[in-house]
């Protein structure tokens, strides 16, 4: 799987897309500084989902950013998605590649170099660590250090992804220690001091 390395954000979405969502994303992506857009919807019904879905594929179409959808095999089958992300409570990855075939499936490893290697047993597309900063996102359980990017740089090329409270003042060290995407949700979407696109012209 190849990307650009200006392009090094994965950004997804907020939990909730109000009507302003969709301007604020062609700016986002304007910017061409994203790789992979993911939707991540905890609410909403299968049809509202699908709605929403729809509308966003179409701009990262546009901007030429790959759609995934979070933990809904069947919605990014539905969808025709570029593929989506499994959790480890998640559907098993075998069966998401029945659903949707060829398509970008990336795994969730925490803080594990067992769960990393198991993931590329599994053919994964990408292996996504986290949470490195404190974040209000999601709940952590897991915090990896730094370090665990370079011992899965040396087992695999497969990309990287960093996940976690990532922002202007901390990007820059996870790309150091060999991060190949950044996963960014709040510093973009719930920033109370910049709007979206201010956020994001600070991520160089």
């Amino acid at each position: 799987m190849r990307f650009n390395k200006k392009k090094f954000i994965y950004l997804i979405s907020p939990s909730k897309i109000d009507k302003t969502f969709y301007y604020h994303l062609v700016c986002v992506l304007n910017q061409k500084k994203v790789s992979f857009f993911q939707l991540r919807l905890k609410r909403g019904t299968f049809k509202e989902k699908l709605i929403i879905g729809k509308k966003i594929k179409k701009i990262c179409k546009e901007f030429k950013v790959k759609f995934l959808i979070n933990d809904n095999v069947h919605l990014a089958k539905t969808l025709k998605a570029d593929g989506c992300h499994l959790g480890q409570n998640d559907m098993a990855i075998h069966k998401a590649r029945k659903l949707i075939g060829n398509k970008i499936i990336g795994i969730t490893c925490h803080n594990s170099i067992q769960l990393a290697k198991l993931a590329l047993k599994n053919k994964a597309d990408y292996l996504a660590f986290g949470a490195f900063y404190s974040t209000s996102t999601k709940k952590t359980k897991y915090k990896p250090s730094l370090a665990i990017l370079k011992k899965v740089r040396k087992i695999t090329k497969t990309p990287i992804v960093a996940v976690g409270g990532i922002n202007s003042n901390n990007y820059k060290k996870l790309l150091l220690n060999k991060a190949n995407l950044l996963a960014i949700s709040g510093y973009i979407w719930k920033n109370k001091k910049l709007k979206p696109i201010e956020a994001i012209k600070k991520l160089k």
